[in-house]
């Protein structure tokens, strides 16, 4: 059994735990447990990665060839956080450096043009790709149509998409599609609409359930179909926990819906609500369940946190796996000092920033954080069983495809919690350092 640690101030180290055969000591160890149970198994995670926004693309642009193989290395290699996933808009979101979309009002779908939307994103995910040396999977997420298709006439403050033009707007999300796929983007994953209930300063799109449920029945499934991409994984809602159970219920309303629907994005802006996760696991056991995006914003939490922003991380992933999460997609790559570019001052955190103005690319402790799931636990492992003796500790774990297992293991506490990890027979002793973080891996089982 091997255990690595990261902590705030050593940043991260290596422990090496010997284990504690259990002959005759059940009895001994019924206190102060973590039980995993490698036979009771659960969900697949498909992988873990981050979004090739056109802020990160841009400032990606803007660094020195070293700093960029060091960003794409961090990532994307077996040294880094092995990241197999990506998510980037159809058209401009809040973190591009402007507003664009690539269709003019009254032109042919034949003249769109992707080269904008491609400027700075396509050679980004072309670099990550050669680091992996394999296609990675990647979600497409529009965050408003042109502002011609909209009742508002804006990609900004909401409006809805204009009932003429939901089948020009089926189409362009197809061709956009094939279009970053005869880029060599492995598109495997679509969403309907970016937060589909959020009114915002930024490029935003209102979609009530029924309004998803027709546009996708009427027009987005059958233009999927025409173009040869109805494999796709579609996901509907796009946005908060909070409401992701009831919008998925009412979204799949029929057994047509059920065929049509691949599962449901969320994000974490709202809270934990693990639990409407659970709901949907248990109610759609076939359905993909990708969290899609998650950043500390300033605006909210406030700037220069490290410790507490990691921990939000840890305590998120670890609660969206145990309910039923199939992968994990973090915003934004890679940010300037100022947490952008963003067009309207949405600034964030991400786990690499990138000082424009002294060349320094630095690593957040969110970064470390994030490693500890997206290194140990492979594309393809399932859930294991659980039990712990009480909150203090928070923990998920995965048997891997190799036959291992990793178990993660989060402590927020202001002290040093010491237990005993009990698997298939065996007890192994366990430290976790105040407010740290560690990985216990098994080779086999």
């Amino acid at each position: 059994m091997k255990q690595t640690t990261t902590l705030f101030a050593e940043r991260k180290k290596t422990v090496t735990v010997q284990e504690i055969a259990c002959d005759g000591m059940e009895t001994e160890r019924e206190k102060d447990l973590v039980n995993l149970y490698p036979d009771v198994q659960y969900q697949t995670v498909n992988g873990f990665g981050g979004a090739f926004t056109d802020a990160a693309g841009y400032v990606y642009a803007q660094m020195p060839q070293e700093k960029k193989r060091e960003l794409i290395h961090a990532y994307f290699s077996r040294d880094g956080l092995r990241y197999s996933l990506g998510r980037t808009s159809i058209d401009s979101c809040d973190f591009s450096t402007e507003q664009y979309d690539s269709l003019a009002e009254g032109a042919a779908l034949s003249e769109m043009d992707i080269s904008r939307a491609g400027r700075y994103v396509l050679p980004l995910i072309a670099d990550a790709q050669k680091e992996t040396g394999r296609p990675i999977a990647m979600m497409l997420t529009p965050w408003s149509p042109p502002a011609w298709m909209k009742t508002n006439g804006s990609r900004v403050q909401g409006g809805e998409l204009k009932a003429e033009c939901a089948e020009i707007w089926a189409e362009y999300i197809c061709r956009f599609v094939k279009a970053y796929r005869a880029q060599g983007v492995d598109v495997r994953l679509l969403s309907v609409q970016n937060e589909t209930k959020a009114v915002q300063r930024w490029d935003s799109c209102l979609f009530t359930a029924a309004q998803e449920r027709e546009f996708v029945r009427g027009h987005l499934a059958p233009a999927l179909k025409r173009n040869g991409l109805e494999e796709l994984c579609l996901l509907i809602w796009d946005h908060n926990k909070e409401r992701a159970y009831e919008r998925t219920v009412e979204t799949i309303s029929d057994e047509e819906m059920e065929r049509l629907v691949g599962g449901v994005a969320v994000h974490w802006y709202s809270g934990d609500h693990f639990e409407a996760l659970q709901m949907i696991r248990d109610r759609y056991p076939d359905k993909q369940i990708i969290f899609s995006e998650a950043c500390v914003e300033y605006s909210v939490f406030g700037s220069g946190h490290e410790l507490q922003n990691a921990q939000m991380y840890a305590h998120d992933i670890i609660g969206n796996l145990n309910h039923g999460m199939n992968a994990f997609l973090d915003w934004n790559l890679v940010l300037d000092e100022n947490g952008g570019p963003n067009h309207v001052g949405n600034f964030c955190d991400a786990p690499i920033m990138y000082d424009t103005r002294t060349g320094e690319l630095r690593k957040n402790l969110s970064y470390d954080y994030i490693g500890h799931f997206s290194r140990y636990i492979q594309p393809g492992a399932r859930r294991i069983g659980i039990s712990r003796f009480d909150g203090r500790v928070e923990v998920t774990a995965f048997r891997n495809p190799d036959g291992g297992v990793a178990a993660v293991l989060l402590n927020r506490q202001p002290e040093e919690l010491s237990f005993f990890l009990r698997m298939s027979g065996r007890v192994y002793p366990v430290t976790l350092p105040a407010e740290s973080i560690s990985t216990v891996e098994f080779e086999s089982v």
